[in-house]
């Protein structure tokens, strides 16, 4: 398919469907291309010469039983979107499978740079980094202070039992991925298991926060918008700052497929991103590690799942291929935190 017209994206079928749902929205024909970046659900950037809207659907084949949940991504943005939390504005859900092959959305698109390496960061300099990072903890701890009933989230998760649940879902994801044999997965989520922390007040939890998943733009670099919310839930806020700490954390692998920015010149420390995070939430963070370390078995699995279709041929876009490679890295990586407390 020519790069206007992406696999899994029919541009007639979606001009047809705005047509009918959000008359007069489009003023000419539709031109799209795929967002690449994300590892999972699929984002494509659609205009007519005037507009300029973002559609997201799941990928093209293997798709995990909970994931990939696009009503529950846009369910989710159009709460939020009233409240000082920035996420794009929603345009349209579409459930109807018959359009382009699986659910879908459309919300406005948000300029701004997701930043995604150390080397992208750099040319902003070391106070600019530090000022970015640190807003990202403000904002997640903004996210944090949302009361879920008052935005209509109220029974948008089921908090109880939540950690509990949330290690069973991923050994079951994990399960639906395996193929092949990875060493010290399965001792770290015994031992995850077995030291559960006991959570504090749920809120919504975002479930994949990190520097590449919000866009940052205009001259005071402020956060323009959240992105990526198909994990999101109502939750242990601790499993957000934790993944958070994990992505402040070099990977030890030059070149890498997935990286962090933790050696961008100016980068906070997890140390510090950990203390802003208590300081401005009011939560007691003294079991940050157990999180942390959830947070390389929760991106194991996830990368896993990502290998497993790419070994079917069921990936769209480039650096699949390494993939795999990376899931030994992350587990090690869950063993060392908790050992190290």
């Amino acid at each position: 398919m020519s790069p206007d017209h992406p696999p899994g994206l029919d541009l007639d079928r979606l001009r047809t469907l705005l047509d009918r749902e959000r008359p007069g929205l489009v003023t000419g024909p539709l031109s799209g291309r795929l967002i690449e970046g994300g590892r999972s659900n699929l984002t494509y950037k659609v205009s007519d010469g005037t507009s300029t809207w973002v559609v997201r659907r799941p990928p093209l084949g293997h798709v995990l039983a909970t994931a990939h949940d696009m009503k529950r991504e846009h369910r989710v943005i159009s709460a939020l979107h009233p409240t000082d939390v920035p996420v794009p504005r929603p345009v349209l859900l579409c459930e109807d499978e018959e359009v382009l092959g699986a659910p879908f959305y459309v919300m406005e698109f948000v300029e701004g740079t997701p930043y995604r390496t150390a080397a992208q960061l750099a040319p902003l300099g070391p106070e600019r980094t530090r000022a970015a990072v640190l807003n990202l903890v403000d904002t997640l701890v903004g996210l944090h202070a949302v009361d879920p009933a008052e935005v209509g989230l109220g029974d948008f998760g089921r908090p109880d039992g939540f950690l509990d649940r949330q290690l069973r879902r991923w050994a079951k994801q994990l399960d639906a991925s395996r193929n092949r044999d990875l060493a010290g997965i399965d001792e770290l989520h015994a031992t995850l298991g077995r030291e559960l922390p006991r959570s504090p007040a749920p809120t919504v939890v975002h479930g994949d926060y990190r520097l590449d998943n919000v866009l940052i733009g205009g001259e005071d670099d402020a956060i323009r918008a959240i992105l990526d919310w198909e994990m999101s839930t109502l939750g242990d806020p601790l499993t957000d700052l934790g993944l958070l700490v994990m992505y402040s954390q070099p990977l030890g692998m030059p070149d890498s497929p997935v990286s962090t920015t933790a050696q961008a010149p100016g980068h906070p420390a997890p140390a510090e991103l950990i203390e802003r995070y208590a300081e401005r939430s009011g939560r007691d963070v003294s079991s940050v590690s157990w999180y942390t370390a959830f947070a390389w078995f929760k991106l194991a699995v996830i990368l896993e799942g990502i290998h497993y279709r790419y070994t079917l041929g069921q990936t769209v876009g480039r650096g699949f291929d390494r993939i795999g490679e990376l899931v030994p890295v992350f587990i090690e990586h869950g063993l060392t935190t908790l050992q190290e407390g």
